[in-house]
């Protein structure tokens, strides 16, 4: 009898499969694809979420038995919504249900790929009051798990985890558990079927991605860290007290996935964390299509601060990413070292390359030759042999030489396949980030590779020598980086983003022995530290430093913390390396930012009335915030000015054929300074352009007092795709709260 019943289990199963697949290509559609259904809050108590998530599923799909297979996850811990593999006209009639907000497709994303903190002027210890306030500040990562064998996360001298802590700690291959530092570990592989991963599950870093940004936000000093003996130093991350709680959303070549991404939001805000940090993105999308300005909102009501990387997709405009102004979005800088790899030839001149080149060459000098020299000259080649490509080049002129190739597009492979001692390669302008090649080698000038090549050519016996990278120090720092995303966003277009700037150029941090420190499976060479580069790596710099504020400022909500962090920031010279749409408010300055005089802070209404603003409609604001309380934007008073929202920058985006600018900014601002002060405005503006500011002296007699104030922006229409920058600065001859104001008209 059991063998007929597990026999008929079996049947159905195999029914209900088959069902689904010939459900999943009729119509002409080859595959129900993942999508993601959104219904903000979460419903009461007296009603289960996911109850309501199957039975939408079965309404819209109608089968019940399809509608459980098609279902791949249900959020319910601080949010509602289902993830379910769907076809087209059954997305189109579950986003028309009225307890729906948003029905959108997932889609992957991918990761914005020691000296720094102490470039920021951030103290190595804090008072002891704020010390203990610190160490209970949990931090919730969203990346690619961690390494916890390494130095920068163990736990000698924490205490327990908070008591405030809900979170699990997730075991897995390589990963035996947490401890007192890291306190908390999930991963999320929920769409598998899509997305295959064939390694092990579990929350140890694959990719070094994770460990590293952990790290600079809380990871624990560590003497003499260094990539191979370069930059070597203490590295530490900025508040290097608080606890650590890594939730696993990215996997090695399938980047990471809307659904786990915010999975790992719902469980994270109900895990207890203090902060979030997601150094990934993609394009821009409405704000109810996007797993991370979601999952962001829903934080931000818990008071949770979000910091986001902008994207590397600079220095083009308009490509910024993470949006939301609920969200603190983050470019990356310079700072004030560089690394050097120097070239030296036969002839004994030197010339300047940049790389991180871990390689000490075991002679003084090399055999020296190019890509055409080295060509194989056969007839059935294809490519450019002077450019080193692949199958264009003699292995037996290759082996045991330096080739100078021209272009920089990973030859260092080529000629180690070739066994070669090393590579050259040329850029028109050397990348401000260094590249770690997988033999002996470095990027260099194009018109120092003329001369190498002249040398080359007119010596019997060329030779030539790679140098170890060393570190200099440079007075021009910061600039924005080349490749950090600029504005000014599509979403939003009165919102100024990015928000802000920190260092993310060869940050040295805590790194995984499970990856190889160029990423290359074929790479021998493993660390416990490594150097990145990317707004990745800057925007844990700007969660350390929210975490540095919330030390002494516990209570504090996320704008306030934004606001500090945005109006004490040092301003960031613009004429190297962009323009003032990709630089946000400047560079943190944490220290300052503890103690900013003045905030703008931002209330749940304040959002709702700025949604209301944009357009957004009733229903789906009121299913997003929730409670019993039916929301109706006639209730809320609309909100004044360009912008419609208490922002600490301004931000004009002209997109018309107007021939003059007229915009108004409202802003109200809180005094968490001394009691008694007054704050007097100061301008910086254009010629051409008129900033007036009412009133222009805010007075105050106590803390936590309230001043308004208008801005008024006026002058000739700006040059097209020329940003122009002013700002406005209160100075009580004690703090200087300054805000950028940005006009901007679009080129088209």
């Amino acid at each position: 009898m059991r063998m007929l019943q597990n026999l008929l289990v079996i049947v159905l199963s195999t029914y209900v499969v088959a069902t689904l697949a010939q459900e999943t290509t009729q119509d002409g559609f080859d595959a129900r694809k993942p999508y993601i259904v959104y219904m903000g809050e979460l419903p009461g108590a007296e009603t289960s979420a996911m109850a309501r998530h199957h039975n939408l599923l079965v309404q819209a799909i109608g089968d019940e038995e399809i509608a459980r297979a098609s279902r791949i996850h249900s959020y319910g811990r601080t949010f509602s919504g289902f993830a379910a593999r769907l076809l087209p006209h059954e997305a189109k009639a579950l986003a028309e249900e009225d307890s729906v907000v948003s029905v959108f497709p997932n889609t992957m994303r991918k990761l914005h790929t020691t000296r720094s903190w102490d470039f920021l002027g951030l103290p190595k210890k804090l008072k002891k009051g704020n010390a203990q306030i610190q160490s209970n500040i949990i931090v919730g990562v969203l990346d690619t798990g961690i390494y916890l064998d390494g130095p920068s996360f163990n736990d000698t001298g924490y205490g327990p985890p908070p008591s405030k802590w809900k979170g699990k700690c997730v075991k897995g291959d390589n990963f035996k558990g947490c401890n007192n530092k890291v306190i908390g570990a999930k991963y999320f592989n929920l769409d598998s079927s899509n997305h295959p991963w064939s390694g092990k599950l579990s929350p140890v870093d694959d990719e070094g991605h994770g460990s590293h940004t952990a790290s600079t936000i809380a990871g624990t000093p560590v003497q003499g860290a260094s990539v191979y003996g370069i930059a070597k130093g203490t590295a530490r991350g900025g508040a290097p007290l608080s606890r650590i709680a890594v939730y696993k959303v990215c996997w090695p070549s399938n980047g990471c996935s809307d659904i786990d991404m915010l999975a790992a939001f719902d469980e994270a805000i109900a895990d207890g964390v203090d902060l979030i940090s997601i150094s990934i993105g993609g394009p821009s999308r409405s704000f109810w299509e996007d797993p991370i300005s979601i999952g962001s909102f829903h934080a931000m009501k818990k008071r949770i601060f979000v910091s986001c990387s902008a994207g590397n997709d600079g220095p083009s405009e308009g490509t910024v990413q993470n949006v939301a102004p609920w969200v603190t979005t983050v470019a990356a800088n310079t700072i004030d070292r560089k690394l050097k790899t120097i070239v030296k030839l036969g002839n004994g001149k030197t010339f300047s390359g940049n790389a991180l080149n871990t390689y000490t060459l075991k002679k003084q000098m090399y055999p020296l030759t190019s890509g055409t020299l080295a060509s194989n000259k056969s007839e059935n080649s294809y490519g450019n042999a002077s450019a080193c490509e692949s199958s264009t080049l003699n292995a037996d002129k290759v082996k045991g030489r330096i080739v100078y190739c021209l272009g920089s597009s990973g030859q260092d492979f080529t000629i180690q396949r070739l066994q070669g001692a090393g590579t050259l390669m040329t850029q028109y302008e050397l990348e401000d980030y260094a590249y770690s090649p997988v033999i002996p080698g470095t990027g260099i000038l194009v018109k120092d590779g003329i001369k190498i090549d002249q040398y080359i050519n007119s010596t019997k016996n060329p030779r030539a020598v790679i140098y170890k990278t060393r570190t200099v120090k440079t007075s021009d720092a910061p600039n924005i980086a080349s490749f950090s995303s600029r504005g000014p966003q599509r979403i939003t277009p009165s919102i100024l983003k990015p928000d802000i700037s920190a260092p993310g150029i060869n940050i040295l941090a805590a790194y995984s022995r499970l990856a190889s420190i160029s990423g290359d499976p074929e790479d021998k060479r493993f660390s416990l530290f490594n150097m990145m580069s990317g707004t990745s790596m800057a925007c844990p710099h700007v969660t350390a430093a929210a975490a540095y504020v919330k030390s002494f400022h516990p209570d504090w909500s996320p704008a306030a913390i934004k606001s500090a962090l945005m109006t004490t920031a040092t301003p960031i010279n613009t004429r190297v390396g962009g323009n003032t749409l990709g630089t946000g408010a400047g560079q943190i300055n944490p220290k300052k930012a503890a103690h900013p005089g003045l905030i703008y802070d931002i209330t749940v209404d304040d959002y709702i009335s700025f949604l209301c603003k944009q357009g957004y409609n009733s229903t789906n604001i009121g299913i997003l915030v929730g409670g019993k309380k039916n929301i109706s934007c006639s209730d809320y008073k609309p909100p004044r000015g360009t912008d419609g929202l208490n922002y600490p920058s301004m931000h004009f985006h002209q997109q018309g054929n107007d021939t003059s600018v007229k915009a108004v900014f409202y802003r109200r601002v809180t005094n968490v300074g001394y009691g008694n002060s007054v704050y007097k405005v100061k301008l910086t503006m254009p010629k051409f352009f008129s900033v007036t500011v009412t009133p222009s002296t805010l007075k105050f007699t106590r803390s936590h007092q309230k001043r308004s104030f208008k801005v008024v922006v006026s002058g000739g229409t700006p040059t097209a795709g020329v940003p122009v920058s002013a700002s406005l600065e209160w100075d009580d001859h004690k703090h200087n709260v300054r805000s950028p104001i940005i006009l901007y008209k679009d080129p088209s």
